[in-house]
């Protein structure tokens, strides 16, 4: 894809180091050169190209983050513009970096024990261990304390029964970070545990019939007595704290990646209104369409400062609070699902194929604008803060 310079018309790479610039146009480049070619029949046989996870890992991409075990120890911005473009090539990609980065290796690195890093960690950033995270249920998506996955103490080991519903990886997975009430208790007693691949009891089953997030695996995770280790539960967190804070420290870097899918919409639009000619001139020169760029462009430029601020201050702070990700993440997920859909009409009959991109956004941003807390709840967070009124449950 041709790059176009009126893109960073607020010279937003001006506000970003050298390292950071580097970072991102290799990833840009790889992404061009190795993916971008074959997303479209990714994206029809509802595949995921396992082979390029060997030579993510070579780039630094999983939990890129993160310190000591094999990672590389970047900045969040960098890592956020790495995933930005992981988006512009397919939310697929991206959220499987997502995932591996955020949900997986983040928790263990912030909860685990030495001996679950130390096995863990080194394998997952090489790419050769892959992970996914179990947290939604098919009855529990935005209300995560309702779960009914529960694990039973029984000597040295715990025994775990549930299921977990649309999780990315699953079916791929060496391990799942499962969370679960433990004996039957509350919210509060809620753990994480290391679900390996093999367990008996342990089974994974790929979700089929997706209109969305086509080019990734995702599945069902179900747990019939499974006996998994003491050993393998996360020490150092209980209750939702845990699998909230992952979740705010995945939202972040998904609320700033969400704008590669909008400029991959709108450079692609730009370049086919240049190209289009109708009633004898390009339909770029027409004032409709000049508009729908022009709106695109604005939010583009908004949702890219917004994101860049909002991993700032996390590198500044080391954390940002769940209401600075709500804002981010609500409005820029939305905004890059907009402008799909518009660039998807300049396009006209075009857009609904597979060989251009806004149709295959639009369609994989649907989840996007679902998952990670829905549009709603992060209305909702933002009400409370701004209210001090919890419009959560029950009155």
């Amino acid at each position: 894809m041709s790059r176009a310079a009126i893109t960073d018309l607020y010279r937003i790479d001006d506000l970003l180091s050298p390292d950071e610039r580097q970072i991102r146009d290799t990833v840009a480049s790889f992404v061009d050169r190795e993916y971008l070619p074959h997303v479209g029949k990714h994206f029809r046989d509802g595949t995921f190209p396992t082979a390029l996870v060997p030579k993510l890992a070579e780039l630094g991409v999983f939990g890129a983050a993160l310190k000591g075990y094999g990672c590389a120890g970047l900045s969040n911005v960098a890592y956020g513009l790495i995933l930005q473009e992981l988006e512009r090539a397919d939310s697929g990609l991206r959220s499987f970096a997502s995932v591996q980065s955020s949900l997986c290796m983040y928790p263990i690195h912030a909860y685990g024990s030495e001996a679950q890093k130390e096995r863990w960690l080194p394998g997952m950033a090489a790419g050769k261990l892959i992970g996914c995270f179990g947290l939604t249920e098919p009855d529990f998506g935005s209300d995560p304390g309702g779960m009914r996955t529960v694990a039973r103490k029984d000597g040295d080991h715990y025994v775990l029964n549930g299921s977990k519903l649309w999780i990315t990886n699953g079916s791929i997975a060496d391990v799942a970070v499962v969370w679960a009430k433990v004996d039957g208790g509350a919210a509060d007693s809620i753990q994480g545990f290391l679900v390996e691949k093999g367990m008996p009891g342990f089974t994974a089953k790929e979700i089929k019939g997706k209109f969305s997030l086509r080019a990734s695996y995702t599945s069902e995770l179900s747990f019939s007595d499974v006996r998994v280790p003491a050993a393998n539960v996360l020490p150092k967190v209980k209750g939702l704290k845990g699998p909230l804070s992952c979740l705010n420290h995945a939202r972040a870097g998904i609320a700033f990646a969400v704008m590669g899918a909008a400029v991959a919409c709108f450079e692609g639009a730009r370049d086919y209104a240049l190209s289009r000619v109708q009633f004898g001139k390009p339909i770029a020169g027409f004032q409709l369409t000049q508009e729908k760029l022009a709106d695109m462009l604005q939010e583009i430029v908004k949702g890219q400062l917004l994101g860049l601020r909002l991993l700032r201050l996390k590198d500044e702070h080391g954390k940002v609070s769940p209401e600075q990700v709500s804002l981010c993440k609500r409005n820029n997920v939305k905004v890059a699902l907009d402008i799909a859909r518009v660039a998807r009409g300049i396009y006209g009959a075009n857009g609904v194929t597979d060989e251009y991109p806004p149709v295959r956004h639009m369609l994989n941003l649907e989840s996007v604008y679902t998952y990670e807390g829905t549009h709603e709840v992060h209305t909702l967070i933002l009400g409370k803060a701004i209210t001090g009124l919890d419009a959560f449950g029950a009155v």
